[in-house]
């Protein structure tokens, strides 16, 4: 059984405000609230169907996982999916401060990514390529939008997240910097090392004040008519050739 207070919070939290405020997101369907539950983001409690908790409950007991059993139409109630999943999990936001950051090899920054979708997908595809640590705009997307949290697919699990004054931070962080854009050499043809690889805007690009921090600039060639790259796919094939590095 959910209460009314319980339903007002979750209901509350896809505004950005009030994830602020509780410190607080939700997380929705099987594989990505189980990936949550083995992270080190704290699960607070989770809202589930009998059938998950009869599947989960060794998981959920190895975690001291608070969980309370809910109906299929009260499961409707409270999420943002057109087609709810078994679980709804709210969640501590963590804090990351960006002196935290240890400073990979091989970094990924972005600059200004406001589409939510492209921002999880850009954090799935990070994972992939086991890019541990991303560094964001101050204006990119909140990742802990439900959109970007879904579209992760449970990467945001393992991929850690700070927002910064990204120009400061490219300033001072003592590593090439690579800034991806139309005109820039091929990355088929260049001889980039190991740094920081810099995704923009996925209409305007990087903009000029953090462009003025690249050590060098990269482009992906294009053979067709398209404009331009979605920035997710773009960020999929500058991080496929920085792992040949």
């Amino acid at each position: 059984m959910i209460s009314k207070a319980q339903i007002k919070l979750i209901q509350s939290l896809k505004q950005i405000k009030f994830r602020r405020e509780h410190r607080l997101f939700v997380a929705e369907g099987k594989k990505i609230v189980e990936e949550l539950i083995r992270s080190d983001i704290r699960v607070r409690e989770v809202y589930a169907t009998l059938e998950w908790m009869e599947e989960n409950k060794a998981l959920t007991d190895e975690f001291g996982t608070e969980v309370f059993r809910i109906n299929q139409k009260e499961l409707e109630r409270i999420s943002k999916l057109n087609t709810p999943n078994q679980v709804l999990a709210v969640c501590r936001i963590p804090e990351r401060k960006p002196e935290e950051i240890k400073g990979e090899k091989i970094q990924l920054a972005l600059d200004s990514i406001r589409d939510p979708g492209n921002l999880g997908t850009i954090i799935r595809t990070a994972d992939w390529f086991g890019i541990q640590e991303v560094i964001c705009s101050d204006d990119c997307v909140d990742v802990y939008n439900p959109k970007v949290v879904q579209a992760s697919m449970g990467s945001i699990a393992r991929v850690k997240m700070y927002y910064t004054d990204l120009a400061e931070y490219l300033s001072g962080c003592g590593k090439n910097i690579y800034a991806t854009v139309l005109d820039g050499e091929s990355i088929f043809t260049s001889a980039a090392e190991e740094g920081v690889f810099v995704i923009g805007n996925e209409s305007k690009g990087i903009r000029q004040e953090v462009l003025q921090q690249a050590t060098h600039l990269i482009s992906i060639p294009s053979h067709g008519g398209a404009e331009s790259l979605n920035a997710s796919v773009a960020t999929g094939i500058i991080l496929a050739y920085a792992r040949k590095l």
